[in-house]
């Protein structure tokens, strides 16, 4: 996901805080009793319970059956009223300052036109006629149905006077009016940046960013202040806690974000898990100097690694394929990093013992970073559990690679029931047989790590449970699944979202599963999660999140 969010420069309101019933004092053991208790252990096998002893550093101390006695003395006790409780979610995958910046500025996901697009804009911006920057996300030309990218002419018909800047729904692209060129110093004789493009009509500037070209606006928008970091912080915890994820890989993490995140935890207010991996080494540096930081606020923070990019999107058509692109022949996408580039950006990251988590879309970049930790890996010894993000699309050939190099696939399923449509047109039927290939993955060795990629998918993580389970979206297309053969079984859908995102993370040892010694953070859901019907799941709801024993969500 692009950089654009943490350029957020203007006034925003709060948001709603998340419920705490506790309070913030330590407090012996607790008893969570009269549950329908299971979680998932490292072997994938189903644990079941009826009550879960917390001992007062927030640790899962004994997991209890109907025969098992209970202790005499508790100072705390949780009636559950046998209702469903599971770990909380471990998102490996998403942006928690992009989530929290997304949700207050202008929401494009959900227009199905552009029409109904621009009409939303030009009501955002008569209702807020004192920003400087008209700032929004979500937009997707494939869902409009458009057939091209929209342009500025188009925005300038409705916001003529100040300058507009809305990322693309990936993250990936940018569309911006006049006046932001303008602001930008952007003109006909402006050259695409090495690894982006800047998209023209006539040898003039469309309005269209592509990639690192988005970084074109980076000095123009206004810096946000702290403050604003920090009011994006509490909204995206309150949207994560709601969802019932406890934990999430936050990629791309800057120096700024980090600040906000230890600020929070100095507070108090840190109620989510975030393992950061920086974006970019010269973030990394900044943050946590020669090493990885240590766990910090009782588990509730790590600088863990580096995230880079090696690609583009799909949709932008920055994705790097060994072929053209079927809808745009000459086309192959771009390549943020060379080759040699990117290895020598790993071995800096590998040299220190930070974990690299790379970027990489299109069956070339994915190629790519194989070929790259299979050489460092000779060098950078031990257990390094390098990353892939997204992996969406692989060449069959190369799938066997990811176990035998130790690589991990971190990827989104829900990213399969949205991209279907695009991705048949993007690479044509004959190139799609290891495209999010999840089933092919799990089968050859390789570890799955599921996550959202929030903001660009809703944090929900039951919508990306039932495409894992089925191939199907929400209204059941296609009817029987999408390449149906990489479809999971419930239980390997919910441990990649579980224990394989923990173990990617480096956290297997306190987070992912609800074990002895393990972080007491749970989910009381309305539903038997192995019961229920994938259409079911999908719809399941979040009625309570607790963290370290101690709830942080109620729902109304």
């Amino acid at each position: 996901m692009s950089g654009w969010l943490t350029k957020y420069g203007l006034a925003l309101c709060a948001g709603a805080a998340s419920v705490l019933l506790m309070p913030a004092a330590a407090h012996a053991d607790s008893l969570i009793e009269n549950v329908n208790g299971m979680t998932l252990d490292s072997e994938g096998k189903v644990i079941r319970f009826t009550a879960m002893l917390v001992d007062d550093d927030g640790m899962v101390k004994q997991l209890l059956d109907r025969r098992d006695k209970r202790p005499r003395e508790v100072d705390f006790q949780f009636d559950g009223k046998g209702q469903t409780l599971i770990p909380g979610f471990f998102d490996a995958h998403g942006h928690v300052m992009g989530t929290g910046f997304a949700a207050l500025t202008l929401d494009l996901s959900d227009t199905k036109t552009l029409a109904e697009a621009l009409a939303k804009i030009a009501q955002y911006a008569a209702n807020n006629p004192s920003r400087q920057w008209i700032m929004g996300n979500g937009w997707n030309q494939e869902t409009w149905g458009l057939g091209r990218f929209p342009t500025a002419a188009e925005l300038d018909a409705v916001v003529p006077d100040r300058p507009v800047f809305l990322s693309r729904v990936d993250g990936h692209a940018a569309w911006v009016n006049g006046p932001a060129m303008t602001a930008a110093g952007i003109s006909a004789s402006s050259k695409s940046p090495s690894g982006g493009t800047i998209v023209k009509l006539g040898g003039k500037p469309s309005g269209i960013f592509v990639d690192a070209a988005v970084g074109l606006f980076d000095q123009a928008i206004p810096a946000p202040k702290p403050v604003e970091f920090d009011l994006a912080l509490g909204k995206a915890q309150d949207i994560l806690l709601a969802n019932g994820v406890t934990s999430i890989a936050d990629m791309g993490t800057t120096m700024q974000d980090w600040q906000s995140f230890r600020r929070a935890g100095d507070k108090g207010q840190l109620k989510i898990r975030i393992i950061s991996y920086a974006g970019g080494i010269d973030n990394m540096i900044a943050i946590a100097g020669p090493s990885p930081s240590p766990w910090l606020y009782d588990d509730h923070l790590k600088l863990a690694g580096v995230k880079l990019y090696i690609d583009g999107a799909l949709g932008s058509r920055g994705a790097l394929l060994k072929q053209p692109y079927a809808d745009m022949p000459g086309e192959s996408g771009l390549a943020m990093l060379t080759s040699a580039q990117l290895k020598n950006k790993m071995s800096r990251a590998a040299m220190d013992g930070f974990q690299t988590a790379v970027h990489a879309i299109g069956d070339q970049a994915n190629d790519e970073a194989l070929s790259a930790v299979e050489e460092l890996r000779e060098t950078y010894k031990g257990d390094r559990r390098w990353r892939i993000e997204h992996a969406q699309i692989i060449d069959p050939v190369d799938i066997n690679r990811f176990a035998a190099t130790g690589t991990i696939a971190s990827m989104q399923p829900v990213h399969q029931t949205s991209d279907r449509l695009m991705a048949e047109a993007r690479l044509g039927p004959g190139r799609l047989d290891g495209a999010y290939a999840w089933k092919s993955m799990l089968d050859s060795g390789a570890i799955l790590a599921f996550g959202t990629d929030v903001p660009v998918e809703s944090s929900n993580p039951f919508p990306g449970l039932a495409a894992a389970m089925t191939r199907e979206d929400a209204e059941g297309q296609p009817f029987g699944g999408w390449m149906p053969a990489q479809r999971l079984s419930r239980e390997q859908a919910w441990g990649a979202y579980t224990y394989g995102a923990a173990y990617a993370a480096f956290a297997e040892d306190r987070l992912g599963s609800l074990e002895p010694g393990k972080r007491a953070d749970f989910l009381i859901i309305d539903q038997d999660i192995l019961l229920a019907t994938p259409a079911q799941i999908r719809n399941m709801q979040v009625l309570q999140t607790w963290v370290a024993g101690k709830p942080v969500f109620v729902k109304n």
